[in-house]
C-alpha cells in the first residue's frame, strides 16, 4: 500500500476541525505538519494530531513529508498559498472558493499544470449520497430529459454566529462566493457545465453587527452584494434559476430542485453529503424518498482531498480544480452580468466529474481504494 501521502495544513480557523476530524486517523494520509498566522493555535492543532508539528507556513511548504498542501486560509489568501505551494512542487486541495478573482484562479490553474502537480477544491460535500443520488437518478432517465432546476440558499448572515466574519462581507465573499461553490458544484454534477448567465444583485446594509464571542456588538464593513440571483444556462439546454442571499430569514424552498418532462427531484441541501433525495412522477400517486444509490455513505469534509489523492488518469480527481474554475467562472459571471446589465457568455467549461459508486463508509475509510461498481439507478 506503500507510506500514508504526507498533508501539510495551512489555516487552522473555524472549518479545520472538521477536515481534521476526517484526515487525522485515515490511513491513506498523515498530517505531518500545520501552521497558522496565529501561532498558538497552530501548536494547539499539532498537539491533537499524533506526529504532526507546528511549524511556520515558509517551513511547511518545504517539508520533506508534505506532498500535498491543504489551504484553509481565508479566502483573499488562497491565491498566495496556492500559487506558493505550487511553486514549492506540491499538490494543493483548498477551501472553497479556488480564489478570489477569475484571473488568479486560471494562473492557479495554469501554475499548477505547469509544475506537474495536482489541484482540487472544495466543496466535497457534493460527493455524498444526497447530490450523487439525484444525480444517478437523472442519469438513469428517472425524470427524463431535465428542463430546468432552481438552487435556493437564504440566510440571515453568517455574522450572526461566526466569532470573525469579516471575510465574509470582504471581496471573495457575500452569500455567492461563500456559499454558491456547494450550490453551483452541485448543478454541474447534476446538469452539466454552464454557457452562460445573466445576473442581479443588491447589498442591503452597509455594516453588519458581530452577534457572538469576544467582538460581540462590533460593526463590519460590507464590501459585496448580499443578495445575488441569476439564471444559469446549462451547455445541455436546461435553465438553472440560482438565490443566494445573507438578507432574508428563511425560505421553504428546496435547496435544489430539478424538473424534468417526466418527474421532478427535490435535492438535499448541498452543504450536506447526505439527505433525502425526492421523487414525483408525473401522473404519480405521490412525493416518495429515493433510497441512497451513489456517493460515498457517511462522507465527511475531507474526502474530496482523500478522493484527489487516490485519482490517476483514468480516473481524474473529482472535487477537482477544473471544476472550482468553472464554478468560479459562473460566479464572476454572475457579478459582473449584474454590474454591466447584460448576458455574460462563459470563458471556460468542465466535463462533469465521474460519478461517485455507492462506495460505504469502511470502504472510504480504508487504505484501499473501492473497487468500481455501477451503481442501480432504481
Amino acid at each position: 500500500m506503500g507510506d500514508p501521502h504526507g498533508i501539510g495544513i495551512v489555516g487552522l480557523g473555524f472549518i479545520s476541525r472538521a477536515y481534521l476530524n476526517t484526515l487525522a486517523n485515515h490511513p491513506t494520509v498523515r498530517v505531518v505538519a500545520v501552521a497558522d498566522l496565529n501561532a498558538a493555535r497552530a501548536h494547539a492543532a499539532a498537539a491533537t494530531i499524533p506526529g504532526a508539528e507546528a511549524v511556520s507556513v515558509e517551513r511547511l511548504l518545504h517539508h520533506p513529508d508534505v506532498a500535498t498542501v491543504l489551504n484553509l486560509t481565508i479566502p483573499a489568501a488562497h491565491a498566495e498559498i496556492s500559487g506558493a505551494a505550487i511553486d514549492a512542487g506540491r499538490n494543493v486541495y483548498g477551501e472553497k472558493p479556488l480564489t478570489v478573482t477569475l484571473p488568479e484562479g486560471e494562473s492557479i490553474i495554469g501554475r499548477a499544470a505547469s509544475a506537474g502537480v495536482r489541484i482540487g477544491c472544495a466543496p466535497d460535500t457534493v460527493l455524498g449520497t444526497g447530490t450523487q443520488t439525484a444525480r444517478a437518478a437523472i442519469d438513469s432517465g428517472l425524470i427524463g430529459r431535465p428542463l430546468a432546476a432552481s438552487a435556493v440558499m437564504v440566510t440571515p448572515g453568517h455574522e450572526r454566529w461566526h466569532p470573525d466574519p469579516d471575510f465574509y462581507y470582504a471581496p471573495g465573499g457575500g452569500p455567492l462566493l461563500d456559499m454558491g461553490p456547494y450550490y453551483i458544484s452541485a448543478l454541474v454534477h447534476l446538469l452539466g457545465p454552464v454557457r452562460a448567465v445573466i445576473g442581479a444583485a443588491s447589498r442591503l446594509r452597509e455594516a453588519r453587527v458581530i452577534g457572538s464571542g469576544p467582538r460581540l456588538g462590533q460593526r463590519i464593513p460590507v464590501e459585496v452584494p448580499t443578495h445575488v440571483t441569476g439564471v444559469l444556462e446549462h451547455t445541455g439546454g436546461a435553465l438553472t434559476t440560482l438565490t443566494t442571499s445573507f438578507d432574508g430569514v428563511a425560505t421553504t424552498a428546496a435547496p435544489i430542485e430539478v424538473q424534468g418532462e417526466a418527474g421532478t427531484l427535490a435535492v438535499p441541501d448541498p452543504n450536506n453529503f447526505d439527505g433525502e433525495v425526492r421523487h414525483l412522477a408525473l401522473d404519480g400517486p405521490g412525493w416518495r424518498t429515493l433510497q441512497p444509490q451513489a456517493g460515498y455513505v457517511a462522507a465527511a469534509r475531507g474526502i474530496g482531498l482523500i478522493d484527489l489523492v487516490r485519482a490517476d488518469e483514468a480516473r481524474p480527481a473529482r472535487a477537482s480544480g477544473a471544476l472550482a474554475l468553472h464554478v468560479l467562472d459562473i460566479m464572476t459571471a454572475l457579478l459582473r452580468s449584474a454590474a454591466e446589465g447584460r448576458r455574460v457568455e462563459l470563458t471556460t467549461t468542465v466535463e462533469r466529474p465521474a460519478p461517485v459508486p455507492l462506495t460505504p463508509a469502511q470502504e472510504w475509510l480504508s487504505a484501499l481504494p473501492p473497487e468500481p461498481r455501477t451503481a442501480p439507478t432504481s
